[in-house]
């Protein structure tokens, strides 16, 4: 069986990047292209929704219109700081954008009811597919996650820690997914970060490492060096990095065609079951991000993505999350 290629689209208001104290929400506009070019190659995107976005008419007559004509699916993406009920965690939660998992256990309940409750209401089918905002995911996420009704979960960056993505202040940051599986797996109750019984299926981000052994063996020698020594080989470790990344995402900026392209190709020559695909919706208009500014960015993002789905549609099944869900549902019961 051909292995799955999932696009996964964080679908969320203009330019998030700049902290704006209101989110406007004009890239649900540039959408029909982009479902358009995934049409095109057999490919069934997956729009993980957060609040704003919810409430965009632009985006709820695009979204009907791709589930009305099964092409598409619509999940949940959840931005704790603007998603109801609003009850301030910090001096100022849009500056500051605290993770979900900062707050007390029952207003992240509360907030994850709520949202779930505006999806299924505005859109009329059942919401399945989740993406915790700034990547952040713990236990306690995974079984309020659960008693909704959520069969599937996208939330974890394997290699990458998010420690350094601050929320809160007075917090330690964002999740540390650097000793996760890279691959798909049924969360256990107690350490997400282990296989187990849980009902909710953990789809990782396809992150794939193009380090070589011995480069992961100098990285280490030189980060468990003494101080002195270790700054002195700074120098030669940024250069190791870049020649060889330890953390190469399946995720467009405009300048990575080649890398996407082997991440694939590593994926199909390591018989993976799915490649994971992610971008964000503001991303797909001129200005909407930091990456791409400008009408000329937009229309070498877009030569990428043709290039890139060309690439995958005679490898791959173009799936959303919860096709993808039900496939290893059958697969577990007859293994």
């Amino acid at each position: 069986m051909k292995p799955a290629f999932l696009i996964t689209i964080d679908t969320e208001g203009d330019n998030l990047w700049s902290n704006a104290s209101h989110a406007t929400t004009k890239n649900a506009g540039f959408l029909p292209r982009f479902q358009s070019l995934c049409e095109a190659h057999g490919l069934r995107p997956t729009y993980l929704t957060n609040y704003e976005m919810a409430g965009a008419p632009v985006f709820q007559e695009f979204m009907r219109d791709a589930l009305a004509r099964g092409v598409a699916e619509v999940g949940m993406h959840l931005h704790a700081w603007d998603s109801p009920p609003i009850l301030p965690l910090t001096a100022d939660d849009m500056e500051y954008h605290p993770h979900l998992i900062e707050y007390s256990d029952q207003v992240m309940r509360e907030k994850i009811h709520v949202m779930t409750d505006i999806l299924e209401d505005t859109f009329g089918v059942k919401m399945l597919t989740h993406r915790a905002g700034r990547w952040s995911f713990d236990h306690r996420y995974a079984h309020m996650l659960v008693a909704e009704g959520y069969q599937t979960d996208c939330s974890v960056t394997p290699k990458v820690s998010w420690r350094s993505s601050v929320g809160d202040p007075s917090r330690t940051g964002g999740s540390d997914y650097r000793n996760f599986p890279d691959y798909a797996y049924w969360l256990d109750s107690r350490d997400i970060s282990l296989a187990g019984d849980m009902p909710l299926l953990e789809v990782p981000m396809t992150i794939l490492s193009r380090e070589p052994a011995w480069v992961t063996h100098t990285n280490r020698l030189i980060d468990e060096s003494p101080p002195v020594l270790r700054n002195s080989l700074s120098p030669i470790q940024r250069v190791l990095r870049r020649s060889f990344p330890p953390a190469v995402w399946l995720r467009p900026d405009g300048r990575n065609l080649s890398n996407l392209l082997q991440v694939v190709a590593q994926s199909l020559s390591e018989n993976r079951l799915y490649a994971e695909f992610m971008l964000h919706s503001s991303e797909l208009m001129p200005g909407g991000s930091p990456a791409f500014k400008t009408e000329a960015d937009i229309e070498n993002l877009y030569a990428h993505l043709e290039t890139l789905f060309a690439y995958v549609r005679d490898s791959f099944v173009g799936m959303t999350m919860a096709e993808f869900h039900d496939k290893q549902v059958q697969w577990k019961r007859t293994s």
